[in-house]
């Protein structure tokens, strides 16, 4: 062989195994990830079977994502931004080389939602699942196991104790909500007449909002029957487009349901139809992003954790303003004074109607995610495949957003300016967390 190409073949030698090592730590970081969002939607499928209201679900998620990203922290890039709250714990139990980072994040976040969770019980088989993988597939030594078991049990001891301080272990205590009679007043709806959700959850400790009350929208159009008011020019707006939806409205509202509270008769049967929480809805499209845009398991435990404490904060702002105007839902007016037989194409969720929740939370979760994957990050959002529903293509965050919000005015379940005023409360939170947590754009 000619010496001059022993050179060359040695660099293509070098570059081959470069690349091969490159695709390889790409494949395994991928799988990390997968293996993440996976375990991370045993937790939803838990609150699922609970039928966890939507700002309780929003809570497991944040407490949850809290424990895999501190079993994480010190595998986090440094120039990444950090939750800029305090902590009510003043350090971390004391590190060891022999943990294994990735299984120490999801079996703590797992261990949170166990304890956590009415049905929590439900994960130890996740858990056990977990264990056997990382000794079979991942060849991790029995003391690396045992190290990282515990220092995920140390991790998972520190959040449950700053979960039961945040308020939730109170609620039953406050005073029971009754139902005015008053005109304009929410009352309970149709099929089921179920009582009033979380009327107490302006109680509840947020991560980042400085109070329940921060983003107080405007009031909602006062209750008036007159023809040419603004509250019945939008009652009349809900009941004409709900009577001629189009295929893909009728899509739209239905993709957007994400009612746990879903119920339909059988006779005289009663069955519960598992639907995913809203949130649960933008936890899933997080771990989407994240697999489309090939971040490393940190990233994407951090935005998970930084999504879900938005949605938490979200749901207290919103649910704080739902018990101040404690507003009527569109189908008990209409139903009186309208039309007796008239239903929503959705069934009415139990809790007054102003501002519109989903669009609150949509429009601050799809800010963050915006700022994080930029502007105009396509993604096929599957989130719903598993219960039924297809697909849809969406060009940006902000686009499945928007979808999400006018849903609502599909499904006949919210009025007009519920919605417009939810996703301006939405941005104003997620603003705000964005301006606490992080200076600029990280990506």
């Amino acid at each position: 062989m000619d010496k001059k190409c022993i050179p060359i073949l040695w660099m293509l030698v070098l570059t081959l195994t470069i690349g091969l090592q490159k695709l390889e730590a790409s494949n395994s970081n991928r799988n990390d990830v997968q293996l993440f969002v996976d375990n991370l939607f045993f937790l939803t499928d838990v609150m699922v079977s609970d039928v966890a209201n939507p700002p309780l679900a929003a809570r497991f998620y944040s407490y949850g994502l809290m424990a895999a990203w501190l079993a994480d922290v010190d595998n986090m890039d440094k120039k990444m931004p950090k939750f800029n709250f305090e902590f009510p714990f003043n350090s971390l139990p004391p590190d060891k080389h022999e943990i294994d980072r990735v299984f120490a994040a999801i079996y703590a976040m797992l261990e949170v939602g166990r304890e956590l969770m009415p049905s929590g019980y439900l994960l130890e088989e996740k858990q056990n699942d977990l264990i056997y993988y990382f000794k079979k597939e991942r060849k991790l030594r029995r003391k690396s196991l045992q190290a990282s078991l515990e220092y995920a049990y140390e991790i998972a001891r520190l959040v449950i104790q700053t979960a039961s301080t945040d308020g939730y272990a109170r609620l039953s205590t406050h005073r029971r909500y009754q139902p005015s009679r008053d005109e304009g007043r929410w009352y309970p709806t149709p099929p089921e007449y179920m009582a009033a959700i979380e009327p107490h959850w302006n109680t509840i400790r947020p991560f980042f909002l400085d109070s329940a009350h921060q983003f107080s929208p405007p009031e909602p159009a006062c209750f008036d029957l007159d023809s040419t008011s603004n509250f019945y020019q939008q009652l009349t707006e809900v009941y004409q487009v709900t009577r001629q939806l189009s295929e893909d409205q009728n899509l739209i509202a239905n993709f957007w349901d994400c009612n746990p509270f879903h119920v339909e008769y059988s006779g005289h049967m009663a069955i519960g139809i598992k639907k995913i929480s809203p949130g649960g809805h933008w936890i899933g499209i997080t771990g989407i992003a994240c697999l489309d845009a090939g971040l490393p398991l940190h990233e994407s435990i951090y935005i998970h954790t930084l999504v879900a404490f938005t949605l938490h904060d979200a749901f207290i702002s919103c649910w704080t303003e739902k018990y101040i105007s404690d507003r009527i839902r569109p189908e008990t007016v209409i139903n009186k004074y309208i039309d007796q037989k008239w239903r929503p194409l959705l069934q009415t969720p139990p809790f007054p109607e102003y501002t519109s929740g989903h669009s609150v939370i949509s429009a601050a979760s799809a800010e963050i995610l915006t700022w994080y994957f930029g502007d105009n990050f396509a993604f096929i959002d599957t989130s719903e495949e598993y219960f039924g529903l297809p697909a849809r293509p969406f060009s940006s965050f902000r686009q499945a957003a928007e979808e999400a919000a006018i849903s609502r005015l599909y499904g006949g379940i919210h009025f007009r300016d519920a919605i417009e005023a939810g996703v301006v409360q939405g941005k104003a939170v997620s603003d705000f967390i964005l301006r606490k947590s992080a200076q600029q754009p990280y990506r």
